[in-house]
């Protein structure tokens, strides 16, 4: 009897390398290498190095190569330096101002619908209302004048840094699954807000920042201290009182009221938000509450790492590929998960604690030493064979794929 398995070969530190098997038959494959990693998602405790009043931005200190750029409008109002009745009286009117909001909606399916934005370039700025061409073209040209700006100046005592606001913003991309959805609902600010940065944010204040853009050219990464974290079915918005709901790209009315029923059923803090994603259809309420609670344990174990921790450092990293191939490729039916190395064989340990505590045991490490874990499992011949420009066929053909400078010819 044939066994699935999960083979990650994390022997050497700057490759790691995922297959899944059917039998000894390579169903899937993956591969990440230190010099292509990405930050996107990622969060970390950072530290204010410069607040900019003329782009009602902060610039951040979270351990990149570049300080992030932290614009005024992704500062949850829980960081702000103000006094205490103030705070209090700030999210009483936003409570007000949602539930009213609420109230006005007619129709709940399109509130939810929009609540998770699928991932594609936002038309709406930082409040929500539809800008004009000009207005857009007017924001890109100040947005690459204050680059330069940043990118001329000195950085002596860390000055002057690389940044560019965002007048649009996409939302963190989530990792893995069918689909690639914005996991933040669109967010106004709201009208009553009369601070500056300058009044609320101090140089040197420690925030929990998650990166939403990645370093491009001479621009840091794109920050937000609005949370985010992806599940296989669902997205948890910890700080995030308004969105949630179900994916826009889950039409079907029959399935939307089921996963709107399990969703009340969830009792989600108030201050939280969860999106069920379109991987999400067809799940029983057993799967969907166990990754819901996933998620709430991550988040508790990120807050609880992040007390422990000196700014600027990572707190939580999103894009790892043993952490994101449990997630999103385990199932059920893969009997084994055989780790190479130590380190990856803890981290794969601990992650499905935490994802499914009763899989625990399914995790194993490679034992073997004569020979590397893909080269004994013949996952190497297959991962030749991909590569070949010949594709035998069943019927004892084969196709030749030879790709040139112009084109790709098949014969």
């Amino acid at each position: 009897m044939s066994i699935n398995r999960m083979l990650i070969d994390a022997a050497h530190p700057e490759e790691i390398r995922v297959a899944v098997l059917s039998g000894n038959r390579l169903q899937d494959f993956d591969v990440e290498s230190v010099a292509r990693k990405q930050n996107k998602g990622n969060i970390y405790l950072a530290k204010v190095i410069r607040v900019e009043p003329s782009l009602q931005a902060a610039f951040v200190d979270y351990g990149g190569n570049r300080h992030g750029f932290l614009s005024f409008s992704e500062i949850h109002p829980d960081y702000y330096q103000i006094p205490i009745e103030d705070r209090q009286a700030l999210l009483r009117h936003e409570a007000a101002e949602l539930a009213e909001e609420a109230a006005k909606e007619p129709d709940e399916d399109a509130e939810d619908a929009d609540s998770d934005n699928p991932n594609e370039q936002a038309a709406k700025d930082e409040s929500g209302d539809e800008k004009t061409p000009d207005e857009k073209n007017k924001d890109d040209s100040e947005s690459s004048e204050a680059s330069n700006d940043e990118s001329n100046g000195n950085d002596d005592d860390d000055e002057e840094e690389e940044g560019t606001p965002r007048k649009n913003r996409k939302g963190v991309e989530t990792l893995g699954g069918d689909d690639s959805e914005d996991t933040r609902p669109s967010r106004r600010t709201p009208s009553h807000r009369r601070y500056k940065i300058q009044e609320v944010i101090k140089r040197r204040q420690i925030l929990l920042i998650q990166v939403v853009k990645e370093e491009r050219g001479n621009k840091g990464a794109a920050l937000t201290t609005y949370i985010s974290l992806a599940g296989r079915y669902c997205v948890l918005m910890p700080n995030t009182a308004r969105g949630g709901g179900i994916s826009r790209k889950i039409t079907n009315g029959g399935d939307r009221k089921q996963l709107k029923a399990i969703l009340a059923d969830l009792k989600i803090p108030e201050g939280m938000a969860v999106i069920v994603r379109t991987a999400g259809i067809k799940r029983s309420k057993a799967e969907i509450k166990r990754d819901y609670e996933y998620l709430v344990r991550l988040w508790d174990s990120i807050r609880d790492l992040t007390l422990e921790s000196m700014a600027p450092t990572l707190v939580h990293e999103e894009g790892n590929l043993i952490k994101r191939s449990i997630r999103d490729l385990y199932t059920r039916d893969i009997e084994e998960i055989i780790v190479a190395g130590d380190r990856g064989y803890r981290m794969a340990k601990d992650f499905i604690k935490l994802l499914i505590p009763s899989h625990a045991k399914r995790v194993q490490p490679y034992s073997v030493t004569t020979e590397p874990i893909f080269q004994h499992y013949q996952v190497e011949s297959q991962l030749d064979a991909i590569h070949s420009p010949e594709v035998q066929m069943k019927s004892g053909a084969y196709i030749v794929i030879n790709p040139t400078e112009a084109l790709v010819s098949i014969d």
